[in-house]
């Protein structure tokens, strides 16, 4: 499988993706940290850097006590810890790669190399499982995931993020018509 990353960018008209979530300067491609702890506190360090949570340190704990009380890693090698806080004003990530498999959890999987750290709004719904719904979209993908595995910087993550387009009202399928219905 190729590392060929295509230019393919969003349009006004084109349907929500991955990437409105998120901006490059959030967008890791090479973590320093080795474990769930140091990752969830280098991409908590992003968020606050680009405005996206307002205090880390509330953040930062939520996210971690969160993640250790019920571990978000996949067999797919990506875990997607997050938190819900109150002063955040929009649904927003922070995605992380390692080069290594990380020791997540106490499961010991240890195949986690993408980390997306999710901040929610405590009364957001709607955006949130728009997000969670993508990113399991994203992860049944192959080649979108090899491509996140070879983008050799944030852009090109971006761009990976950008083709992965998110359901939205005017996309659904009526339920009538997918259950053969007039």
């Amino acid at each position: 499988m190729g590392c060929a990353v295509s230019n393919i960018l969003a349009t006004p008209t084109s349907p929500t993706t991955l990437a409105d979530f998120t901006s490059p300067r959030l967008l890791i491609p090479n973590l320093s940290g080795t474990d769930a702890a140091a990752v969830i506190q280098e991409l908590s360090q992003a968020m606050r850097r680009e405005g996206r949570v307002p205090d880390l340190l509330p953040f930062y704990h939520a996210a971690l006590n969160r993640e250790f009380l019920v571990s978000t890693e996949t067999e797919a090698g990506m875990a997607f810890p997050h938190a819900r806080i109150a002063a955040l004003q929009e649904v927003s990530f922070a995605l992380g790669r390692s080069r290594e498999p990380l020791a997540w959890s106490t499961r010991g999987m240890g195949s986690v190399r993408l980390v997306f750290l999710i901040a929610v709004p405590a009364n957001d719904s709607t955006r949130y499982l728009s997000l969670i719904s993508g990113l399991a979209r994203l992860a049944k993908e192959p080649q979108a995931v090899e491509k996140l595995y070879c983008a050799t910087d944030p852009l090109q993550m971006f761009e990976v993020l950008q083709q992965t387009k998110l359901r939205t009202s005017s996309t659904a399928e009526p339920i009538g018509k997918a259950a053969g219905q007039p």
